[in-house]
């Protein structure tokens, strides 16, 4: 049984961590609460106890004879804070251990996740982006904590991630990948995109955007920082990226290229419209009893081979060259080797995901099967499984290029 300890310190987002801790038990894992002495002001030590069915200690002087700041940490398999306040995280990045959590903290020599939660002012405070640079540098997880309301009226960066968020990014740090990530920036295209033909009506495809954001998930449970270009997805943000949201392939050229512009890797995941309607009626267009006009169709930009042109003209004029590595996605029907390296070849990114697509296949469902091709002529085939899975090989294959 896998042995958690789940910290938690004094933020009024305490109470999120109940529904945390209940995903954890229900899961199979033996959790140990840590609580700070404050946290217990929002979220009693009678809860703890009974949600978890282990004793909750604050303090080094209980249950000495067993030398509690030493053995939890060192025994448990991972160490997540959630929240995790900017004491508590300027506590554990000059290494003060004065209760029971922050010892914990120094002894545990397994993966750490901290899931921070405070006012947007604390978190983009110079002293807190310092301390969370240092912490990531030693290996820590820091999750960016999400964009919304605070306590009282205000909003903005400083949310705690919802609970069934940083659960799936602790289950992946789980699965024993590493942060082989981490210092890195990762861009992830996700969903489909729709071309308006009217305000009501529009060209789309069927893709959930359940890959890209297996994709950004897997990378921020392995320390990378994540911008998710979103088209059209109806899923929780994923705890700890960037979301930018986008609806054409228009928007999310601009919003890739943007963003490739400081990133270490691009995976697009997102199905991009090939065609849009040449024209946009502004309003909606009416059944009549005459047969419709034609709608027109025009070539949308090709992202992909876009940033893979970007980086080419870069490096031959000496400048930045962008990312080092660009993935591409290929949903293919049939002939779905051939296909796969003709785009390949076609488009000239230095991996490209090849999966079939149609019944039950690829979109909107929880696994996926594919075969990820190399420009340097690799091959690696990936079984059907869930697309975390297939995730962390996308990954595995980025990491090993970026050195």
């Amino acid at each position: 049984m896998t042995s958690v300890v789940l910290g938690v310190s004094a933020g009024i987002a305490a109470y999120k961590a109940c529904e945390l801790l209940r995903l954890f038990t229900e899961s199979g894992h033996d959790v140990r609460v840590v609580p700070t002495r404050d946290a217990l002001r929002f979220v009693g030590e009678p809860a703890w106890a009974a949600l978890s069915g282990n004793p909750v200690a604050t303090e080094v002087w209980q249950s000495v004879h067993e030398v509690p700041h030493v053995r939890i940490g060192k025994e448990a398999d991972l160490v997540v804070v959630a929240p995790a306040t900017a004491d508590l995280l300027a506590k554990a990045a000059h290494g003060l251990a004065d209760d029971l959590l922050t010892a914990t903290l120094l002894t545990a020599r397994c993966p750490v996740v901290f899931a921070p939660a405070m006012h947007t002012e604390m978190w983009e405070h110079p002293a807190t982006r310092a301390n969370v640079a240092l912490l990531r540098e030693r290996g820590a997880i820091v999750i960016e904590p999400a964009v919304g309301r605070l306590t009282g009226a205000d909003t903005g960066p400083g949310r705690l991630p919802e609970p069934t968020e940083i659960f799936e990014v602790c289950r992946r740090v789980l699965a024993g990948r590493g942060t082989d990530l981490a210092g890195r920036h990762v861009v992830v295209s996700a969903g489909g995109t729709r071309e308006a033909i009217d305000p009501v009506r529009f060209i789309g495809n069927r893709s959930s955007g359940l890959q890209g954001y297996a994709l950004a998930r897997t990378a921020v449970a392995r320390g990378a920082e994540v911008t998710l270009v979103a088209a059209n997805v109806a899923l929780p943000d994923p705890a700890g990226a960037k979301i930018v949201r986008v609806e054409s392939a228009l928007e999310l050229r601009e919003a890739v290229l943007a963003a490739a512009e400081q990133a270490d890797a691009v995976v697009m995941a997102a199905a991009v419209a090939d065609f849009r309607p040449e024209r946009r009626s502004d309003v909606k267009i009416k059944k009549t009893s005459a047969e419709p006009e034609p709608i027109r169709l025009v070539k949308n930009p090709d992202v992909l081979a876009e940033l893979v042109a970007q980086r080419r003209a870069r490096r031959e004029a000496g400048g930045p060259a962008g990312p080092r590595v660009i993935v591409g996605f290929a949903a293919e029907t049939d002939d779905v080797l051939a296909n796969g390296r003709a785009k390949l070849e076609r488009k000239g990114c230095d991996l490209l995901v090849v999966n079939q697509v149609g019944e039950n296949l690829g979109f909107g469902t929880p696994d996926n099967a594919a075969v990820v091709l190399a420009a340097d002529g690799g091959m690696v085939e990936v079984p059907r499984g869930p697309k975390e899975d297939l995730a962390d090989v996308i990954w595995d294959l980025v990491a090993e290029r970026l050195g």
